[in-house]
């Protein structure tokens, strides 16, 4: 299964892609695949596809594309450090319209989650506190939720973490918990980025069970 681009354009009237994997038939719900600091490159495309084959019309909005048009980077050390320095140059404000942008669109299929990786996991916390249109939220490793904590999720949201992640500690990882009780928190034994199976960061027995919440999740809240 393969998918397709497509322009999105966001309340303000900033254009931008998205890419777009529909399922074969008619589709369950609509699903914002939110990427990490290297954009929409071939692994977040993939996750799109994978849910597409779940049977949600998935779209991964190019959240960067205000400050690098059509970001799709590779995993080595200067994509690492490009993909850093962008997203400190994105203003959430910003983001939440396009990620409501991604959202109206994939509402043709019906209720809208969100599923975010790193970046894209704190930019589904963001989202889900300020956004609108949305029924719920995942976050894998979204490692800069502690900094952007209030205002907290007005929807169901579930958070993913690997307790060895380099790069937040696990007691800031405890603060979202406790800031909204409410949200459902999991702890895997593995590091940051566990779920993308082009890196060495990968954790197969993680992600699979991460994977198997977060469907059962969406499947109770956009049903």
């Amino acid at each position: 299964m393969s998918g397709e681009r497509m322009r999105l354009t966001a309340a303000d009237g900033f254009e931008f892609d998205g890419y777009v994997a529909r399922p074969a038939g008619t589709p369950r719900a609509g699903v914002v695949i939110l990427p990490e600091i290297f954009g929409v490159n071939s692994h977040i495309r993939s996750v799109a596809d994978r849910y597409a084959g779940w049977g949600y019309l998935a779209i991964a909005p190019s959240v960067f594309d205000r400050v690098e048009p059509g970001l799709d980077l590779g995993y080595g050390d200067d994509d690492v450090r490009k993909g850093q320095a962008l997203m400190k140059l994105i203003d959430w404000n910003d983001a939440v319209k396009d990620i409501e942008a991604a959202g109206a669109f994939a509402a043709q299929a019906g209720k809208v989650g969100i599923v975010g990786f790193c970046w894209g996991g704190t930019a589904a916390w963001v989202t889900a506190g300020r956004g609108t249109g949305f029924a719920c939220a995942v976050s894998y490793y979204g490692n800069a939720i502690p900094t952007v904590i209030e205002p907290t999720p007005r929807i169901p949201m579930m958070l993913h973490w690997g307790e060895r992640d380099h790069l937040v500690s696990k007691e800031k990882m405890m603060e979202p918990g406790r800031a909204a009780p409410e949200v459902a928190v999991h702890f895997y034994a593995t590091g940051h980025g566990f779920n993308c199976d082009q890196r060495d960061l990968y954790h197969a027995e993680s992600a699979a069970l991460a994977q198997q919440r977060t469907l059962n999740f969406l499947g109770e809240h956009l049903a």
